[in-house]
């Protein structure tokens, strides 16, 4: 069954899936409580700092949305945020549209803007002719209602007050220099065909499917004009907050009634400490996969990356950046979200690149709850038994290493816990978050507590430093948030159910960044600005647990929310933005991210008895690339107990390339040095169904490959030409060892050395076998037998031996 609401692929930006393999059940349990099971969980604390006699640091915090923005000279946000305040609650109690235009038609600004432009050539005659239909002109009206006629394109009405009282200072020139540059094209190119008469339709209706998609999505905070107005509350405590916010200690007695807000580092679930736990949790995670889904937040742009349309220069998802020979949408299967328009940090006005083309952001990953009950999601992982679900952003290349993903969906079936994180040790300066334990006394004497996190934009409100971390540097003792989640699928539906900013989890305004646009005028712009964003993790702070008293120590093991925590290259590795020219930094760029993958890769393979060459710094390589190419596809795990039965003995030299791209493999005292790449159709299995259709049958048809007392020698990647891009995994080869299985094909090579350029090619329901012969090679190429053509003329038998997976390989 495929996915309701197809275009939710190409409109939301989230991919959604769920496990399809099917296993045997080993210790699979159904869903227990939401309180822990009778065996306490291995917590781990990160803080070094000692202990208050409560046993916790305290960290007493107060919040402020957005850091301080100097107000635009005159503008009055108290009466703008009462009328809109006014507007929106008119709206909320209207029955039909039809009431709705009426509340809309009756704000002053709606009605100045339509009264004066019934004039000749006016925006309300155009509209006219446009036969647009209510809804449609309800949008627009609703557009001006929110104090953003300017989007309906300058020039309309000259007059001096077309824009009303809520135009920024700098507006009126830009406005006036607009407008006589249109008249100036309009003057050259049409004759005398009056100067606004024409209207671009196309640009019209994308206007009128984005304050559709804003009405409709912010509906559970009043849509268009619940989103103005949101952002100008945002704004206006920033204006009339303080820029520094001195952070003091608040009395325990809550005797003036105010709520105590604290933040504590967390206790985790460390992975990489406690082997024979984490053995354990992948187990769960295992049995658990026919009740787990996946969730892909895919529509993130890339503006750091520097992905643009080549064809019309627009910022292209991070999804579609090329990474090690295909996408990292590709990646994730393996192994878009709403546009909001951004505002200036100014005044809060929508920025516009020119008539009816308002500038669109991603409205952040945390618009996926209520996007996945609106499309119906929910109900089809329901419908397909699933419990959970894990999500991941797909600019991290290595969260699905080893056992992370798999212990802490695990986890999180097990003990049946509403959300989890995986977190790891954050780096200094790292565009990402931190996750913390949140501690809250209420005024009626009860407390709440939960794990959630912060993100960096908001790190000054909490008056967290960041930077060169130093002794006392709070963020020293917080796990990195890597948005890396478990998430129960029903505690989730909750939230992404309410019809209120329950729904839109984490809401904030980050205005830090400058907007960078090209009007239609072709001039570049960067403006401070920003877009109402909410953030996907920030569910957690609905999965609070209560208790009638204060708790210290172990809290954590009572809570619905957990971590897990493991070594950094085994968590997160992201691919965020693009190296600059003679940046010596490699830090959250594609060329950092690919070294985690080898050094991870040389974690796995030097265990299994391989000589090769050890990963230093990334200064080191800043310029000349990676020392070598390794890159293996998950399925050969993913567990690096299972990965490493594969492999044993053998070399890789510096310099060399090696690609694996088969689940099927035996690795036994090979020698490489130089390029190998084995590729397959079947990687993880097929099967043909009657329709002639190809659907993945995990085990069954997968191409194999064994090489046992092999030496290869070649040429292989021209390491001194200028075109390798060896992040893509594009690069010049002077010779190359290529293995390409079609279908269930299967290649064997023995006791044999291969020297120079090969290419072996197997064609389906055929086995390759190389040896040495007398005068060279010796190939033969057989049939598989029939018996043999889903399972395999031979296996790997998975056996079970406590919480341990040991391979066994069996020949037919």
């Amino acid at each position: 069954m495929a996915p309701p609401t197809t275009s939710l692929l190409h409109h939301s930006g989230i991919y959604f899936t769920f496990s399809a393999r099917e296993s045997h059940s080993l210790f699979f349990n159904s869903h227990k409580s939401l309180r822990p099971s009778s065996n306490k969980l291995p917590l781990t604390s990160l803080s070094s700092q000692p202990s208050l006699p409560s046993g916790r640091r305290r960290t007493l915090v107060s919040t402020v949305p957005v850091e301080y923005v100097p107000p635009v000279p005159d503008f009055d946000f108290g009466n703008e945020l009462a009328r809109l305040r006014i507007l929106r609650s008119r709206l909320s109690t209207s029955k039909s549209l039809r009431d709705k235009i009426h509340v809309v038609d009756s704000d002053a600004k709606v009605k100045r803007f339509f009264r004066r432009g019934h004039h000749k050539n006016g925006f309300a005659r155009v509209l006219e002719k446009l036969k647009l239909d209510d809804y449609e002109l309800f949008l627009l009206k609703c557009t001006v209602a929110a104090g953003q006629e300017h989007v309906l394109g300058p020039g309309y009405d000259t007059d001096s007050d077309f824009n009303g009282d809520f135009e920024s200072a700098r507006g009126s020139l830009k406005t006036a220099l607009y407008t006589l540059v249109e008249i100036i094209e309009k003057w050259e190119g049409n004759d005398d065909r009056e100067i606004h008469e024409e209207v671009d339709g196309v640009a019209l209706r994308s206007l009128l499917k984005t304050l559709r998609d804003v009405e409709e999505f912010y509906d559970c905070i009043g849509g268009i004009i619940g989103y103005q107005l949101t952002i100008l509350e945002i704004l206006s405590q920033s204006v009339h907050g303080e820029k520094n916010i001195n952070f003091q200690h608040i009395n325990n007695s809550n005797s003036m009634g105010c709520q105590l807000l604290e933040i504590h580092p967390p206790s985790v679930l460390d992975l990489s400490q406690d082997t024979e736990y984490a053995a354990q949790a992948a187990l769960w995670g295992i049995e658990g996969l026919p009740h787990l889904g996946e969730i892909y937040p895919l529509g993130g742009s890339a503006d750091r990356l520097g992905l643009v349309d080549t064809v019309t220069g627009e910022c292209l998802p991070a999804a579609m950046l090329p990474y090690c020979g295909r996408t990292l949408l590709e990646g994730l299967i393996r192994d878009l979200q709403p546009l909001v328009p951004a505002i200036s940090a100014e005044d809060g006005q929508w920025l516009v690149k020119g008539q009816f083309v308002p500038v669109c952001k991603p409205g952040g990953h945390g618009v996926i709850w209520k996007l996945a009950y609106d499309k119906g999601i929910f109900q089809w992982f329901h419908d397909h038994r699933r419990k959970g679900a894990t999500v991941r952003q797909v600019s991290n290349v290595v969260a699905a290493t080893d056992m992370t993903l798999l212990a802490l969906a695990g986890i999180g079936l097990h003990e049946g816990k509403k959300l989890g994180f995986a977190s790891c040790k954050r780096n200094s300066g790292a565009t990402e978050g931190i996750n913390v334990l949140i501690e809250k006394g209420k005024p009626d004497g009860t407390w709440t507590y939960g794990v959630s996190c912060i993100e960096y934009t908001e790190f000054d409100k909490f008056g967290i430093a960041d930077g060169s971390p130093s002794p006392n540097s709070l963020q020293t003792e917080f796990p990195a948030n890597t948005n890396i989640l478990y998430v129960d699928l029903s505690a989730a539906e909750l939230i992404g159910s309410s019809k209120d900013e329950t729904s839109l989890p984490g809401l904030v305004l980050n205005v830090k960044k400058s907007i960078n646009y090209v009007d239609h005028f072709g001039v570049q712009h960067g403006v401070p600005g920003g877009r109402l964003e909410c953030t996907m993790q920030n569910i957690a702070d609905n999965f609070v647990n209560s208790f009638s008293s204060q708790c210290f120590e172990g809290v954590e093991e009572m809570l619905d929310t957990f971590i897990v925590y493991n070594h950094r290259r085994k968590v997160t590795s992201s691919a965020k933005k693009k190296r600059k020219p003679d940046d010596m930094s490699l830090h959250q760029t594609p060329d950092g991210a690919l070294l985690d993958i080898i050094r991870n890769a040389y974690d796995l393979l030097s265990y299994c008895d391989i000589t090769l060459p050890k990963i230093e710094s990334n200064d080191k390589y800043a310029e000349s690339g990676p020392p070598y190419l390794i890159l293996l596809h998950p399925a050969l795990g993913p567990l690096w107990e299972v990965t490493r039965q594969k492999f044993h003995g053998g070399s890789i030299s510096e310099g060399s390339e090696l690609q694996i791209e088969v689940s099927e493999f035996l690795w036994r005292n090979v020698q490489l040095d130089g390029s190998l790449m084995i590729v397959a159709e079947n990687v993880m299995g097929s099967q043909i169904d009657k329709n002639h259709e190809s659907i993945l049958q995990y085990g069954y048809r997968c191409a194999r490959c064994k090489l046992e007392n092999v030496k290869i020698r070649n040429k292989g990647i021209d390491w001194n030409s200028d075109k390798n891009l060896y992040w893509k995994h594009d690069v010049q080869r002077l010779e190359a060892l290529k293995v390409v299985l079609h279908g269930n094909a299967e290649f064997e090579a023995v006791d044999v050395n291969l020297e120079g350029n090969h290419v072996f090619e197997v064609p389906d329901g055929y086995k390759m076998m190389v040896t040495s012969g007398n005068s060279g090679l010796s190939v033969h190429l057989n049939p598989i037998r029939k018996e043999f053509m889903d399972s395999g003329s031979w296996v790997w038998k998975y056996i079970l031996k406590g919480k341990h997976i040991q391979l066994e390989l069996v020949e037919f």
